[in-house]
């Protein structure tokens, strides 16, 4: 694990006392990266759907850095005006904000692409409109504000490879992807700005998208794990917050990407890695 004043010193927007913006936050990756930066001494804004569960993450944080550090607002992300209504918020209650991690996410299949538009539309409206609602609500105060920054958008390895299975959340995630691409790009050509974006790509993790599990599959990480990889992936100053996790290395996650993408390259069939005729050639292709 990356020390403390490494971290600090690397990225001054996670000096102590400035504040952590983190939608998704009541649970798996969002609370672990709210009980980690609390401890490093930032004011913590959780966001999540209110409720018992938003309520207990405030509590788990508050233990650790004081009840007048930590703000616990319920928003539902996939609208624009509860995310307006979580910067207010946040600005009016620490004046700042340092960080803003678009982490909110779910995981539900709405089945094939021609089926259940309301849950396709439920599920791009908070995996992917979420983020762009979170970026419209805090990325021009932040770039006002002058100091340094950093917008930390939560993608999948779903949204490179996409495999079949759940076709609206590679959809969401793949935007996701894009979307942050432009935003660091833009942020990078902004006169002054001290902002940065970064895309996180957690691996198999074990959090409230982990269908049906109760306890952490062996091949999982935690969201601690993954939390400390991206504070370390930060001080590197990655884009690409590439992670792994029991069973899944980078050099894996490499191959498999290279894999996808070499599916246009070559002319091969949409998702070749899954279609009979290529399934062999696949696994020759990893194992070389």
């Amino acid at each position: 694990m990356t020390a403390d004043v490494e971290i600090q010193t690397a990225l001054p927007a996670l000096t102590s006392g400035n504040v952590a913006v983190i939608t998704g936050g009541a649970s798996g990756i969002g609370l672990a990266a709210a009980k980690r930066l609390a401890a490093m001494g930032l004011k913590i804004v959780l966001a999540d759907i209110g409720g018992a569960r938003l309520d207990e993450a405030g509590r788990a944080v508050a233990a650790i850095t004081g009840d007048s550090a930590v703000l616990a607002v319920a928003t539902d992300v996939a609208k624009a005006d509860e995310v307006d209504r979580l910067a207010e918020k946040a600005f009016g209650t620490f004046g700042s904000v340092s960080l803003l991690m678009n982490n909110a996410g779910v995981g539900n299949n709405p089945g094939k692409p021609w089926e259940n538009r309301d849950a396709w539309k439920r599920l791009l409206d908070i995996n992917f409109w979420g983020v762009v609602h979170g970026v419209e609500a805090f990325a021009p105060r932040m770039l006002a504000a002058g100091g340094p920054g950093l917008i930390v958008n939560t993608g999948s390895k779903q949204g490179i490879t996409t495999p079949p299975g759940n076709l609206a959340y590679n959809v969401s995630k793949a935007g996701v992807k894009t979307f942050t691409e432009g935003l660091a790009h833009a942020l990078r050509n902004e006169p002054g700005a001290k902002v940065a974006a970064h895309l996180l790509i957690p691996g198999f993790t074990f959090t409230g998208l982990t269908e049906g599990a109760t306890e952490k599959p062996p091949g999982a990480w935690t969201g601690e794990q993954v939390v400390d990889f991206m504070l370390a992936a930060l001080v590197r100053g990655d884009f690409y917050i590439l992670c792994p996790d029991n069973e899944a290395t980078r050099p894996m996650d490499e191959k498999r990407m290279a894999w996808a993408i070499g599916d246009i390259i070559e002319n091969r069939p949409a998702l070749s890695r899954w279609h009979p005729d290529h399934k062999e050639a696949f696994a020759a292709f990893m194992e070389s």
